[in-house]
């Protein structure tokens, strides 16, 4: 088995580093902001949470984690790349969700800022520790370019189980922004 990164935390970084297009003044006195990319995943609209009953979600964030979650799910099936995820795996075999909760988390809110969201902050690590055995003890060894594109094509598939079709304009910026954290994720 050879040694690669834990890619999950790329996995919403990368996907929910989505765009860094968000608000941009207008060069004049009315400072007309333009739509986040976060605005064009649901935005701030309140909706129901159903996997909390009886709590309300913006739209835009209820998305993301649909996403992160269904990610998170195609790559634990994945044998080309879920031997990174060694840690939360076994965690979630034994009935330990306490690791799977705080990644989403994580992963959402990392997704939220980077497209726009302004009611949520991201308190991880950087990409490059996130995917450093070195600064990352839940990581089995240093992802490579294969990981990255096993990784880039489960996020497609996460975002498809999750209802967004691969043709979806905001999925395409996601998918260059992705590409764009190669580098910080394939670490040599």
């Amino acid at each position: 088995m050879k040694s690669t990164a834990l890619i999950l935390p790329a996995s919403v970084g990368l996907f929910f580093l989505i765009a860094f297009g968000s608000c941009s003044k207008k060069n004049d006195t009315s400072a007309t902001t333009k739509p986040t990319l976060y605005d064009s995943l649901g935005g701030t609209v309140m909706v129901s949470d159903p996997a909390n009953s009886g709590q309300m979600i913006e739209k835009g964030r209820l998305l993301i984690r649909n996403i992160v979650d269904s990610t998170i799910f195609v790559i634990a099936g994945d044998t080309a790349i879920n031997g990174h995820f060694t840690t939360l795996l076994s965690e979630v075999g034994s009935g330990n969700l306490s690791g799977f909760q705080a990644l989403s988390k994580n992963l959402t809110d990392f997704v939220a800022v980077g497209t726009g969201a302004k009611d949520y902050t991201y308190g991880g690590k950087s990409m490059v520790a996130a995917h450093d055995p070195a600064q990352n003890p839940r990581m089995n060894g240093k992802a490579d370019n294969s990981d990255f594109d096993a990784f880039e094509v489960d996020l497609v598939a996460g975002a498809g189980k999750a209802g967004v079709p691969s043709t979806t304009p905001a999925l395409i910026s996601v998918a260059k922004i992705v590409e764009s954290l190669r580098s910080q994720v394939v670490q040599q």
